[in-house]
């Protein structure tokens, strides 16, 4: 057995501390009213026959008091409760010493690999981690209910960033990159005045990212389209200047031509610095900025022409990569790319295809961008085209005093997920006892997210100048409350969910992909989407469901309920769970087809939601990727792929190894030969699941592996 302490750590199950506890309370009554050997040995005996997996301490202690009483030892009882109540008192003095020096000593394993963007081992992302530990024990001790801390330490429910929650900080945000940029903005109290060039602007846009990001723990999104203006100001000066310079000595065209050259070498140094400047900066927890560059070009924008540029810039930089310490262009992770698929450019013929062949070429090698449909996202927004917060939530449509549709400068208050298959699991297949569980649990998370918006209740502008007072969300005056910005939904707060497919396996016996299986999934999802609504309209507050985008959660949940209920066909025997709406892995389903299934669910989901498919190494075929993206404008709001790719272990080269002559894979950086010490992937014709390819000149097509 486990035993789950105070402070979240599993230790084995020791009987002997349970007789040292009893012991101790029996020094301080009389002889007669002590518990003999064999009474405490019959405790014992009572809470290990329980055959428990998994037990909270509080739960043993409890048992412990309700035995002592059943057998008329009522003042060792008392003495048992002032014994643990002072156990308590001291345990509230400290509990985080051994969290934190094991971190310092690197053997903290949850915390150092809970995120994959923070290096856990230097010395500054160690100051936010060990401030994040305390932050932790903070909450589950004194902030939250003991019902909301018992829930998440017991998996019932995810209350995420709890490292965070101890300051009145926010999760993920638009920052109004436009107004910050056109208007003006102040960092450290230092002026900055509206850019003259789009360099400049380049420089303080990472400047803003870096600043937001050091005062909130999730990710943010910046609007491309709002430097367009800012290449058409260096444009305005270089011809200036050059005609200037030039004018009656040279052709004009060949005055523009200058012009141009200028222009794309400032083009390329401004989206150099963005990149290089993401990458490299640090923020104060820890991490490089997490931040979101949404490539949307607007039919009616002035700018179009200027915006088109930048955007083609940033996905040739991002298709090169940038070079690691051993001097190999490698896959940055920020910033992360997310690319909207209209009518100009869906591949259709219209004017800005060659954009999106460019991005597709981009994401055979780096994974990224990620497809926005503007078509789909009209359907469900309004008619808005809009960017995920970070990188996959999504707020609701907003409108302001003059009844204008506003996205740009909203937030998002905080995330707590539900964990659907340890519902299924306690039903046992009874879908009435399921239903009754949730609508529990669903309180439960209600009353936990509203624990997170209690929490920012009252905070002052002064808590981040940059964010609440110089535009990044708004620009109120020193010393004024937040509170109108967290309610009548301006900002989201959101419910995630976790297990949707095995949680239709344990209900309803077969997979969400099977008729019978959708309707069920279907419905749980819009008892979820009701249940938003239902607090939404109780409340005014801008509740959202949200596709958790938590892969650490979905093991999480499943090692908790592993312990707890053992192995499970299908659900707890994988370790891990599947996110949100997602079919399994392990489904044998065509990429066309897990999208268009999954459409259906994004709908529901519309506080943020994103469906991906696992494909090969396309860098050979990217008339197949395009069909797919093709296929994700007409039928998915939002799509990723994971494509596989090459790697040397020993140069850390990512593009691709190649074949010589002898037939033997080779790194074309450093000369590596060795099969153990890099990933080749398959070479395939990339045929990804219908007969659509090859241009109609033939419906059966094989994969054709090479050199394998």
């Amino acid at each position: 057995m486990k035993i789950i302490k105070r402070d979240g750590r599993v230790v084995d199950y020791d009987p002997e501390k349970i007789k040292i506890a009893i012991n101790k309370a029996n020094e301080e009554v009389e002889e007669e009213e002590r518990a003999s050997a064999t009474q405490i040995k019959n405790i014992i005996k009572h809470i290990e026959g329980l055959k428990k997996k998994r037990m909270l301490v509080e739960d043993i202690q409890d048992i412990i008091e309700d035995k002592l009483m059943s057998i008329g030892k009522n003042k060792l009882a008392k003495e048992y409760i002032i014994y643990r109540y002072t156990r308590a008192l001291v345990r509230k003095s400290n509990t985080t010493d051994e969290s934190i020096l094991s971190l310092i000593k690197n053997s903290n394993k949850d915390v150092m690999e809970e995120n994959s963007n923070k290096n856990a081992r230097i010395a500054s992302t160690q100051r936010d981690l060990i401030a994040g530990e305390v932050s932790k024990d903070l909450t589950k001790r004194i902030l939250l209910p003991e019902k909301i801390s018992k829930a998440h330490e017991e998996g019932v429910l995810h209350f995420h960033d709890a490292d965070y929650f101890l300051q009145p900080i926010f999760n993920c945000c638009l920052i109004n990159i436009g107004d910050m940029l056109d208007n003006g903005t102040v960092m450290n109290g230092k002026m900055i005045e509206s850019p003259k060039s789009f360099q400049v602007a380049c420089t303080v846009t990472t400047q803003i990212i870096a600043a937001v990001a050091s005062s909130q723990y999730g990710g943010q999104s910046v609007e491309i389209k709002h430097l367009g203006k800012y290449l058409r100001k260096s444009y305005d000066k270089f011809k200036k200047k050059l005609t200037a310079k030039w004018k009656g000595k040279i052709k004009d065209e060949d005055i523009e031509e200058l012009v141009q050259d200028k222009l794309k070498e400032e083009l390329s140094a401004g989206v150099q610095t963005i990149q290089y400047q993401i990458n490299t900066l640090m923020t104060t927890n820890g991490q490089s900025p997490f931040v979101t560059l949404f490539l949307n070009l607007e039919k009616d924008d002035p700018y179009i022409k200027e915006n088109a540029m930048i955007i083609e810039e940033i996905l040739t930089q991002r298709y090169e990569g940038i070079k690691n310490e051993k001097g190999v262009a490698v896959t940055p992770a920020f910033p992360k790319l997310v690319y909207v698929l209209d009518e100009h450019n869906a591949l259709k013929g219209g004017e800005y295809d060659y954009l999106t062949k460019l991005a597709v070429k981009c994401s055979a090698k780096r994974l990224y961008p990620d497809y926005i449909s503007a078509k789909k996202m009209r359907e469900n927004y309004e008619g808005n085209v809009f960017s995920p917060m970070g990188c996959r939530s999504f707020l609701a449509p907003w409108k302001d005093e003059k009844g204008n549709y506003k996205f740009e400068g909203r937030f998002n208050q905080g995330v707590v997920s539900i964990n659907l298959p340890q519902i299924g699991i306690i039903a046992d297949g009874d879908e009435e006892k399921f239903w009754k569980l949730l609508d529990e649990r669903l309180d439960l998370c209600f009353e936990a997210l509203m624990c997170r918006h209690h929490a920012l209740l009252g905070t002052l502008s002064d808590v981040s100048p940059v964010h609440w007072q110089y535009g990044a969300i708004a620009r109120l005056p020193k010393g004024e409350k937040i509170d109108k910005f967290l309610k009548d939904g301006y900002s989201s707060i959101s419910l995630g969910y976790i297990g949707i497919y095995e949680v239709t396996k344990l209900v309803k016996g077969v997979s969400q992909t099977e008729p019978e299986g959708k309707e069920f999934a279907l419905k749980v999802m819009n008892k979820l989407k009701d249940a938003c609504a239902k607090w939404k309209k109780e409340t005014g507050l801008g509740f959202a469901l949200y596709g958790t985008p938590a892969e650490s959660l979905c093991y999480r949940f499943a090692r908790i309920d592993k312990e707890r209920f053992g192995n499970i066909k299908d659900v707890t025997d994988k370790g891990y769970y599947t996110n949100s709406y997602h079919i399994d892995v392990r489904e044998k389903i065509d990429a066309f087809s897990k999208l268009k299934f999954e459409s259906e669910f994004q709908t529901i989901s519309s506080g943020g939601a994103i469906s991906y498919v696992e494909i090969p190494n396309m860098r050979h075929n990217l008339k197949a990727l395009e069909e797919l993206v093709k296929f994700i404008y007409e039928n998915v709001q939002y799509g990723e792929f994971n494509t596989k790719s090459d790697y040397c272990h020993v140069c850390g080269f990512d593009g691709e190894i190649i074949v010589n002559d002898d037939l033997e894979w080779v790194c074309p950086n450093c000369g590596n030969k060795d099969k153990n010490k890099m990933n080749v992937t398959r070479r395939t014709c990339g045929y990804l699941g219908e007969n659509f390819w090859n241009e109609g000149k033939t419906k059966e097509i094989k994969a054709r592996v090479l050199h394998l």
